[in-house]
């Protein structure tokens, strides 16, 4: 079962806890869902809401994309599946930090950083050769393929490459505080992703 809405990440900060602790959080923004349809089992093989959020002008959208929302909902510049959701919702409600309460752990999904194109030492973690002089090999990814039939190299060989810009899932990030006036969830530790990037919140599968 499924949990879960847009947001927006705000920024890292830290805050002090009843033991005078110092904990750093990531901040987050809830944005408001708005459902903007409903996908049943009998009609699509399984159970999902889609919800859409931050409106965008007609104009700038295809005529195929504006299909899909309803007349009396506003085009939506990004939207997400949610399969298997909880709560019994109906289309063009708007959902928010209600959804959280009592809700410890998180899981928050983003697209990472992009690093752009890297070695393999910086990419896989390689140890490279010896720092000594006349080593030659340093920082030199090695050997890539064979010296015998077939004269080729296998795919997925760790090999430069771009680096970042995937999607990552962070587990089980504990909640610290939430501010429902602000709409507002402070996590423990870092989310992936750019500050006001969007990420995807949702009620911890493992917790």
């Amino acid at each position: 079962m499924m949990l879960g809405l847009m947001a927006r990440k705000v920024g890292m900060t830290q805050i002090l806890d009843e033991a005078g602790n110092l904990i750093p959080v990531t901040v987050m923004r809830v944005v408001l869902n708005v459902v903007i349809s409903q996908k049943t089992k009998d009609k699509d093989g399984y159970n999902a809401v889609v919800v859409g959020v931050e409106d965008v002008k007609k104009n700038r959208i295809t005529k195929a994309y504006a299909g899909q929302f309803p007349e009396s909902i506003a085009p939506k510049k990004r939207i997400k599946e949610f399969r298997d959701f909880e709560k019994e919702i109906a289309v063009g409600d708007e959902l928010g930090m209600e959804l959280f309460e009592g809700v410890r752990y998180v899981d928050v999904s983003g697209v990472s950083k992009g690093k752009g194109f890297q070695g393999v030492f910086k990419r896989y973690g390689f140890g490279g050769g010896r720092k000594t002089h006349g080593s030659k090999f340093h920082r030199e990814p090695g050997s890539t393929g064979q010296n015998t039939y077939p004269h080729r190299t296998f795919k997925n060989k760790k090999m430069p490459g771009r680096m970042g810009r995937e999607n990552v899932t962070a587990l089980s990030l504990r909640v610290i505080k939430t501010d429902a006036e602000k709409r507002l969830i402070m996590v423990r530790g870092a989310v992936p992703g750019i500050n006001k990037g969007l990420v995807f919140v949702r009620a911890a599968v493992k917790k």
